[in-house]
């Protein structure tokens, strides 16, 4: 893999975890949990899809699919969608930095080994 492929690649997995730290903080302004019930789906809906950061979030999606399909388009599926497994470790930094998420030793150790196998995976 080139370096620019590899640039498409690593940009699609940032700003997919962008836009899941995005999410989360909007769900989080809106006060946690969301609950549809038959009555109030539609307010509720419209609450949430009217929130900065899910906006901010579904932008970050939308342009993560861009950037994605370019990335795909110059290696094989079978390098780049394990790249993705890097999102883990992104979205579990950022959930820690941004939104006071708790990040244990046992989850430290799973993203370490998600970077080795990263590693393992981007030198063959």
């Amino acid at each position: 893999m080139n370096l620019t492929t590899f640039a498409f690649i690593i940009s699609g997995v940032l700003l997919n975890a962008c836009a899941q730290i995005l999410l989360k903080a909007g769900t989080n302004a809106l006060g946690g949990a969301i609950h549809l019930t038959m009555s109030t789906w539609f307010q509720t809906l419209v609450k949430v899809f009217t929130t900065l950061p899910v906006l901010g979030g579904l932008a970050c999606y939308g342009i993560s699919l861009i950037v994605w399909i370019i990335g795909l388009s110059r290696t094989d599926v079978t390098i780049a969608y394990p790249m993705l497994s890097l999102g883990y470790v992104v979205s579990a930094f950022g959930a820690w930095m941004f939104l006071g998420e708790a990040v244990s030793p046992q989850r430290l150790a799973a993203i370490g080994v998600i970077i080795v196998g990263v590693v393992l995976l981007a030198r063959t």
